[in-house]
């Protein structure tokens, strides 16, 4: 029975431990790569400014019109004095239709090509006379500026616009790629450091433990004191306390890397992520000058500063040029139809050119004092001025952000270094101490501090070690060389 007791709890506490998923560090960045949210969101960016630059195109896009419309009209009599009689009145009715094709080139030219033609028939007149006329006209107008508008236009400048708004928008999918994949490194180096503390806390707990029972042992035979006793107790719920915490640590992390990696949280709520690697210390060798030359070419933060720059070198042309005055050349050319002939004559008549006409000429018009258009230039001049110190300043904050990484990623790889030996002089002292206290040459309190004294250095190894990967990575990150540190190959569609 007593067996069967034992397999049946056995059973039940393999039941009701949590599920794990083993994940190496590859694996998490991938998974952030297809399921983070945050990238998930900015990937509409590129996209939407994509079709923001299609739709800047729609100026050039020529308009289309057609119309038919059917006039009719009737008056009423009138009384003619000269021969005393009411003479009758007229009806009209007219029938017109007009087209029109009409937009602007992609040099500046505009155009109109249009055409219409009407026919009018009735009768008027006492006796009632029957009249039915016909008219028509077709004809293309153009215009061509030779200084506003010239080199640049309202249309060219937004498909300048929105040409700097796409490559805008993939250096800031690009940026969000490199801080979800840097989120994650240090998400996943942080986990590990907190499992390893809670085996560090393990071991606080374990000799804690030790002691108070070595201690219950020497103070029922008469070698040791109570309150040495409960000191040891003491330390004991201490170090519990601190596994306890250390624990609530690592599952808050572990909920931190879940939600990197996943756009359904609900799916991993019952997993425990363990992660497959481990906390490492690569020797890595830093070249300031190399480092600043990537960050200051590669950044994407910064080659969109530079990308504000140059479009706001777009507005000052387009509003330098709109100082100038508008000088055009115009001319039209076209046929007429018309008089008195039916419908199906003006169309023949339109359609010999026998009644051309031109013309041809230049027009000039500006503002006296141009007040606005000074203005605007003047402002996209003050503008470009104040970006380019933006620009100056966030390109001196990446070389104080890659020399902080390197003197923090140098520093954490030395403290790595000491924390080792300090471990293990701390183990080695704890050892010592407790051999005296084995032979009454020591005392319960100096044994304590030495157990505290090895948890504190193996708390600070492992901590110096999530440093320095951390470092690692945010130095790529500041860098921006992450996507080719991790392989992570970036095609823009």
């Amino acid at each position: 029975m007593f067996v069967l007791a034992a397999l049946t709890l056995s059973a039940l506490a393999q039941t009701n431990a949590p599920r794990t998923q083993a994940l190496s560090l590859q694996d998490c960045i991938q998974r952030a790569l297809e399921k983070n949210l945050d990238l998930q969101i900015a990937r509409y960016n590129v996209p939407l400014a994509t079709l923001n630059l299609q739709g800047s195109y729609s100026g050039w896009d020529p308009t289309f019109s057609i119309r038919g419309v059917h006039h009719y009209e009737m008056d009423s009599g009138i009384f003619n004095s000269q021969t005393g009689t009411l003479e009758a009145g007229r009806t009209y009715n007219m029938n017109e239709f007009n087209s029109s094709l009409a937009g602007v080139s992609p040099w500046g030219l505009n155009y109109s090509l249009s055409g219409d033609i009407n026919e009018s028939y009735g009768v008027a007149g006492s006796p009632s006379i029957p009249f039915d006329n016909s008219s028509g006209q077709a004809n293309i107008t153009l215009l061509q500026p030779l200084l506003k508008n010239f080199w640049i236009d309202q249309t060219r400048l937004n498909i300048s616009v929105a040409k700097n708004r796409v490559k805008y928008s993939e250096q800031g999918l690009r940026l969000q790629l490199m801080q979800t994949a840097t989120s994650v490194e240090d998400a996943y180096y942080d986990l590990i450091y907190d499992r390893e503390n809670v085996i560090v806390q393990q071991k606080a707990v374990q000799l804690a433990e030790q002691l108070v029972v070595e201690n219950k042992k020497r103070v029922e035979v008469g070698a040791m004191a109570p309150l040495d006793e409960q000191q040891a107790e003491s330390q004991a719920a201490t170090t519990e306390a601190a596994l306890i915490a250390a624990r609530s640590a690592l599952a808050v992390q572990d909920h931190t890397l879940k939600q990197l990696i996943s756009d359904e949280y609900s799916r991993w709520a019952g997993l425990v992520i363990e992660p497959t690697g481990t906390l490492e210390a690569p020797r890595q060798f830093f070249n300031l000058q190399d480092s600043w030359s990537k960050g200051l070419s590669q950044r994407p933060d910064l080659l969109q500063a530079k990308l504000d720059v140059q479009r706001q070198g777009v507005v000052i042309k387009y509003n330098l040029n709109q100082l100038f005055p508008e000088l055009d050349l115009v001319g039209s050319y076209g046929h007429n139809a018309g008089g008195y002939s039916e419908f199906s004559q003006s169309l023949n008549q339109l359609g010999n050119g026998s009644l051309p006409f031109y013309t041809y000429g230049a027009q000039l018009s500006m503002p006296i004092a141009n007040i606005g258009a000074r203005a605007n230039y003047r402002s996209s001049k003050v503008t470009l001025d104040q970006l380019l110190l933006t620009l100056k300043k966030l390109e001196q904050s990446v070389m104080v952000e890659i020399d902080n990484d390197i003197q923090m990623a140098q520093s954490s790889y030395e403290q790595v270094a000491a924390t080792r030996k300090a471990t293990a002089y701390a183990a080695a002292a704890l050892d010592a101490e407790q051999k005296k206290l084995d032979n009454g040459k020591s005392t319960t309190y100096t044994v304590l501090q030495m157990q505290r004294d090895l948890t504190t250095a193996r708390g600070n190894e492992i901590q110096a070690l999530d440093n320095y990967n951390k470092a690692l990575a945010q130095l790529s990150l500041d860098e921006g060389t992450t996507l080719q540190r991790l392989g992570i190959n970036v095609e823009m569609k």
